[in-house]
Parts: C-alpha cells; sequence; structure tokens
C-alpha cells in the first residue's frame, strides 16, 4: 500500500499510550474477549482494572458462564447493548476474525492488548471506521492517564 497514501488521512499511531488513553476516554461499555477466569492471568486483572474506574466490562469467555461475579457471553453478537470498545486478550492470528465480529456489532474500537498485533486486524477496523490500539495494555494506560468512563447523556425531559 506505500504510495498509496497520499489520499488517505494520517492515522493516529495505534501504539501511541496517547491515542490508547483517548480510545479508553471515549469507551463506557468495553467487551473482553478472553476475559479470564483465573485470577492469576493479566486478562484476569487488567479487566478488573476497568471494572473499578466504573467501566461497563462485558467478559466474554465461552467457557465459564461468569468472571469475578459478572456474567459472561460466549461471543460478541451475543451481547445485547452498545459496545464501545472491543478489548482482545486472545493470540495475533485469532483477532482479524474477532475485528471482523467488532464490526459486525458496531463496536466503535477495537484494542488488541500488550504483545498482541495484527495488520489485517487494523485494515478491518480502518474499513469499519472503528479506533485502533495495539500493543497496549489498558490497566496501566487506565492508571498512567487516570482515565474512566465518560459520563453518561443527560436523559431528555420526558411530558407528564
Amino acid at each position: 500500500m506505500r504510495g498509496m497514501t497520499a489520499d488517505l488521512p494520517d492515522l493516529p499511531d495505534p501504539r501511541d499510550p496517547a491515542h490508547a488513553a483517548e480510545v479508553l476516554g471515549r469507551s463506557r461499555t468495553v467487551a473482553v474477549v478472553g476475559f479470564s477466569a483465573d485470577p492469576g492471568k493479566p486478562s484476569h486483572a487488567a479487566p478488573l482494572e476497568l471494572v473499578r474506574r466504573g467501566f461497563d466490562v462485558i467478559p466474554v469467555n465461552p467457557t465459564a458462564s461468569e468472571v469475578a461475579g459478572i456474567a459472561t457471553v460466549a461471543r460478541l453478537a451475543d451481547i445485547d447493548r452498545h459496545v464501545d470498545l472491543v478489548d482482545v486478550f486472545r493470540p495475533s492470528a485469532q483477532t482479524p476474525d474477532i475485528a471482523q465480529q467488532a464490526a459486525d456489532i458496531g463496536a466503535g474500537a477495537l484494542w488488541l492488548q500488550l504483545g498482541i498485533t495484527s495488520e489485517e486486524s487494523a485494515a478491518i477496523a480502518r474499513e469499519h471506521g472503528m479506533a485502533y490500539v495495539e500493543d497496549q495494555c489498558v490497566a496501566p494506560i487506565a492508571r498512567r492517564f487516570d482515565v474512566r468512563p465518560p459520563a453518561p447523556a443527560p436523559s431528555a425531559p420526558t411530558e407528564e
């Protein structure tokens, strides 16, 4: 694709911590693909940091009915509300399929955790207008930039 980028806008560096913090700060509902039931794994501890900070976290784990007291769903398509961010704790080779699933549910952003990168996933995210972060962990980004979910939109007054 080199040489063809002149017509495309400059995209943020998906590994830039400030970009990652901005993406996280626009998110309220976060689906975590690969949220582990094992408290000893980073894929358990990192999403819990988001829960502690007030994010609405949805564990996506087909092998557990709940993780850390939160009911799980088996796949992204099973989520019954809008997802702002899909956070992925799966091997790089699995991420293009997850990126497509995130696009299919209308997610606003795709985040591949520390050590996970995928040019194909980045292309899918770009094609579907999703913000994209890779090779970053949500927990240290949330702590370093003190990221919290945005305040809920005010409700429209109802007429009685």
